[in-house]
């Protein structure tokens, strides 16, 4: 009668010692390499309000995407003037985010101050070079879509004279003046190129009178490179008929804006968040232009909103693709204005 009560007996203590191994064998797992890894918090300080310039609009869209994507709590902080730049990476920096993300040069003296204060804090700047141990920096190289855009201002000009109007004459303007006037020359080396400045980066007004003066003087081809200021650029082709372009994101309407030099600053912001989170991050200089796809034109090497202008026909664009492809290639060296 002891046999069967003994048996019993050992296999209930059998159970429970498999019992107490499945329950340390989960609790195991929890605490395993591949549990889900902490959750990462990235500030995109901009240095003006979104929504008054495409540029960190798209920026923007691109930072959201990715902390949608991979998981990642993110903030965007709107900056109003020059003096809350400061202030709101200040307090990004200081606070509990593990990436702070910002752009252009607009922000260069802040950062330089700022980023120094937090040696164990990670940073990047979008569209500008500082060069700190703890800062990554994005560049583009602007200057090889302006030289695309150029080739197609030549190919659509009738008069043999084209314009840009520019935001302000400061070195980083010079890579889209100096790679337009290059790509314009290339396919007529008699073109007369037209620039003026408008001062600033909001001014529609001043820059409309800019174009309608260019057009005055026989441009009938005026590249928009004025930020908000292309509204006005806009409006003067309307009113005058003659073509124009705009920057980093398609402003392309088919009829007299019929060219876009775009800038990727949406994928550029989402391949920051992905590298930190995957942690490839670095601190160096990446560079993207058009073999990276961080530059180019609508209808070359990028998809655009609206059909492609009897102005410049397939053609032109066939000769501009094959532009492209020799600028990547490296067959044809756009020259940089700041090397």
């Amino acid at each position: 009668m002891k046999k069967p009560f003994i048996l019993v007996l050992m296999l209930v203590i059998l159970g429970g010692v498999l019992a107490a191994c499945g329950a340390k064998d989960k609790n195991d797992a929890q605490s395993s390499p591949s549990a889900p890894a902490t959750k990462y918090k990235i500030a995109l300080v901009t240095p003006e309000p979104i929504g008054v310039n495409p540029f960190f609009q798209l920026m923007d869209e691109g930072f959201k995407k990715a902390g949608q994507e991979f998981g990642v709590e993110v903030k965007t902080i709107e900056s109003s003037d020059p003096a809350s730049i400061e202030q709101n990476l200040q307090s990004a920096a200081a606070g509990d985010f593990d990436l702070i993300i910002t752009s252009t040069f607009q922000v260069e003296d802040a950062l330089k101050k700022i980023a120094p204060q937090y040696p164990d804090k990670s940073f990047a700047v979008i569209d500008t070079v500082i060069d700190l141990p703890n800062v990554r920096s994005v560049a583009f190289r602007e200057h090889e879509a302006a030289y695309l855009l150029g080739a197609a201002a030549a190919l659509v000009s009738k008069t043999g004279t084209v314009g840009n109007v520019v935001a302000v004459d400061i070195p980083l303007m010079k890579k889209y003046t100096g790679g337009f006037e290059q790509g314009a020359k290339s396919v007529n080396p008699d073109v007369k190129v037209l620039v003026n400045y408008v001062g600033g980066f909001t001014d529609p007004a001043k820059a409309k009178e800019l174009a309608l003066l260019q057009n005055s003087q026989g441009a009938d081809f005026v590249a928009g490179m004025s930020a908000v200021g292309d509204l006005g650029v806009f409006e003067a082709a309307a009113e005058k008929g003659f073509y124009t372009s705009g920057q980093d994101t398609d402003n392309t309407d088919g009829k007299q804006v019929i060219l876009a030099q775009l800038k990727g600053t949406d994928a550029v912001a989402y391949e920051t968040v992905k590298d930190f989170v995957e942690g490839n991050f670095s601190f160096e200089v990446r560079d993207y232009g058009l073999k990276e796809g961080g530059v180019g034109l609508t209808y070359v090497n990028k998809e655009s909103k609206s059909p492609l202008s009897d102005a410049i026909g397939q053609e032109a664009v066939d000769k501009l693709k094959q532009i492209n492809d020799d600028i990547v290639a490296g067959k044809i060296v756009v020259s940089d204005s700041l090397q």
